[in-house]
């Protein structure tokens, strides 16, 4: 690290690389630099800790992937930020392995994001990045903090993430309601209301429902669960579908032409926006068993788009439109929450940079096949978003390591993890 001279009691440091926002992606990539000598990267986190969905750690809710596809090990299996390593720090190991599940508790997910963050020297949390700007005789990016401070460095890896979605039938509604991501925080004030409403489709989704229906005998609620999907659509979770999480599935689908590639991107929304199969078939026999009594006070409704929603005197009036029967109705509701997930947002601080980030026609980053977005094609690297470019690839907890493995040839310009090439039995491309 070069010290710059300090201007006004600011810091002023340079790096070879600094990382913006500290999500398992990037934490993944400050595993995985941790021990290269030569290269010096920092990584600027606005929260004061690492937190990755803290709202929905609702009891026995775990991963959609398995163990292995932490931090580090399918990229570097001998790493000691792995998840194993973590179990056997926290004596855990051996009854991780009479469990013999492979998939992680998502509060243990958490913990062991935090423990390997707490080991690393190059994050900085409570970082709030204000602007980034280009200095072209330097050729150095300067990246400014809300505390005055700024790093300086050739190139930037973004990770900052998905924000929670709002509908645009909610964005200016008045009242409690909950984004999915807020759900535990608040969960015992929504069961002291008369009604809830759950919009949304998917795994989030799904654990909800499960959730408010096993305890609606006990606080009287009447429940309902809408959703725009057809149906509540499973997870596909196949092997052979799981090869589409490949650097050669990759490979096909960057070089269709944009707009086959964005008319897939709607298609397999299903591959990795689905429900867990299981889960499904728990909330069935939970219907089940509650309606062994008497009629459970439930609605489940597909095909419904919310068109509108209003909130009087503490009740939501939400409009759907039946899009099959393309006919309109509205329910009633005291509580609403909105499991819509999350979409990428551009963040507003790169503005002064912008024009020197690829877009194509539909507007978003033309993501490179080794993640850049800038015009040099190695300046500026981009974590997830990339769904219109890399399909299913870029959400999948399992190809973080693999595409941080990507991103650290390019800043070192050689292969320091291998970065496997084939791994498919099948093939995608005539």
């Amino acid at each position: 690290m070069t010290a710059l001279p300090e201007a006004t009691g600011a810091t002023k440091e340079t790096y070879d690389f600094v990382g913006i926002g500290l999500g398992p992606f990037n934490l993944g990539l400050a595993c995985l630099t941790e021990p290269i000598d030569g290269l010096d990267g920092v990584f600027l986190e606005s929260k004061p800790d690492f937190e990755w969905h803290a709202g929905m750690f609702l009891e026995g809710a775990h991963l959609q992937t398995p163990f292995m596809s932490d931090l580090v090990t399918l990229a570097d299996p001998t790493s000691p930020y792995s998840f194993l390593s973590y179990l056997k720090e926290r004596g855990r190991l051996y009854s991780f392995y009479i469990r013999e599940n492979f998939y992680p508790l998502r509060v243990e997910y958490d913990d062991y994001c935090r423990w390997a963050a707490s080991k690393l020297t190059s994050i900085r949390f409570g970082t709030t990045v204000t602007e980034v700007t280009y200095d072209e005789g330097a050729g150095l990016y300067a990246v400014r903090t809300a505390a005055g401070d700024e790093f300086r460095a050739r190139r930037l890896v973004l990770g900052t993430g998905t924000p929670p979605y709002v509908p645009e039938a909610c964005r200016d509604l008045d009242g409690d309601y909950l984004h999915n991501s807020q759900y535990m925080r608040h969960k015992a004030e929504l069961q002291k209301k008369e009604s809830i409403t759950l919009v949304g489709s998917g795994q989030s989704a799904a654990e909800i429902y499960y959730d408010l229906l096993s305890e609606i005998d006990v606080h009287g609620y009447r429940l309902n669960w809408v959703t725009r999907s057809p149906r509540f659509f499973p997870l596909e979770y196949t092997k052979l579908t799981l090869e589409m999480t490949s650097p050669e599935y990759i490979d096909y689908f960057r070089e269709l032409p944009e707009q086959t590639r964005y008319r897939l991107t709607n298609q397999q929304k299903g591959l990795f926006k689905g429900i867990d199969g299981d889960l499904i078939n728990e909330i069935f026999d939970l219907l089940y068993q509650k309606n062994l009594a008497g009629p459970v006070p439930t609605r489940l409704i597909t095909n419904s788009a919310l068109t509108g929603a209003s909130y009087v005197n503490g009740t939501y009036t939400l409009d759907f439109r039946q899009e099959e029967q393309e006919k309109d109705f509205a329910l009633d509701s005291q509580g609403l929450v909105l499991a819509t997930g999350y979409r990428y947002a551009e963040p507003e601080f790169l503005g002064p940079v912008g024009d020197r980030l690829l877009r194509d026609s539909q507007g978003n980053f033309d993501i490179a096949r080794n993640y850049a977005i800038d015009v040099t094609g190695r300046g500026i690297f981009l974590q997830n978003a990339g769904v219109h470019t890399h399909s299913i690839t870029s959400p999948d907890l399992g190809m973080g390591a693999y595409r941080n493995s990507c991103i650290i040839r390019e800043l070192l310009g050689t292969e320091y993890y291998p970065v496997e090439k084939t791994i498919a039995f099948q093939e995608f491309a005539v």
